[in-house]
């Protein structure tokens, strides 16, 4: 058996590249989603505290006129 000729050393680099590259670009699409769920839950917990206060305006205004 011959030794790899110099294609196969450049093929079996771009190899190594390519596999990087995939690997780096699942581990960013991993982060994405999840920091999508985070601002999704931080928007709901901000929707229900702003609810929350609204209430407490509401309540404190009729107590005030009552």
């Amino acid at each position: 058996m011959s030794p790899p000729s110099e294609w196969q050393y450049v093929a079996a680099a771009y190899l190594v590249v390519f596999v990087t590259v995939l690997a780096w670009v699942a581990i960013i699409g991993a982060k994405l989603q999840r920091l999508q769920r985070q601002l999704g839950e931080l928007v709901q917990e901000a929707a229900r505290r702003r609810e929350r206060r609204l209430d407490g305006l509401v309540e404190e205004a009729t107590v005030r006129r009552g």
